[in-house]
């Protein structure tokens, strides 16, 4: 009989409770986060071409020997970007420093003129 034992006891064991396994809940998935504003701060080091992408045609465009100035405008300022090759005299003009100023010809931050610009 006690090698019986065994043998019965298996289908008991079997309906014992069992709990099912724990469930696994997803990763909790996060939507894509928007895409970064632009900074107008950050003018410094962009070339001619991006800076018409941004802003459009300039209102003018000034040549003096190997720079350039360009001017952006909107009903409430004017922003001047400066162009010069990189230090080796070569290279894709970069903007190397900027202006910005109401109409009145007070002195503004350029990153508000610069979004003014491109609200236009």
């Amino acid at each position: 009989m006690r090698r019986l034992f065994p043998i019965f006891a298996l289908p008991l064991a079997a309906c014992g409770s069992q709990t099912p396994p724990p469930k696994s809940t997803p990763a909790a998935v996060s939507a894509p986060l928007p895409a970064p504003l632009h900074q107008h701060n950050d003018l410094i080091g962009l070339s001619a071409n991006d800076l018409v992408e941004h802003f459009g045609s300039p209102r003018l465009q000034i040549r003096d020997g190997d720079g350039t100035k360009l001017q952006f405008a909107s009903a409430a300022c004017l922003l001047d970007a400066y162009l010069y090759p990189g230090q080796s005299g070569g290279g894709l003009p970069r903007v190397t420093y900027v202006d910005a100023y109401r109409r009145d010809g007070r002195s503004m931050a350029p990153q508000d003129c610069a979004a003014a610009i491109e609200a236009h």
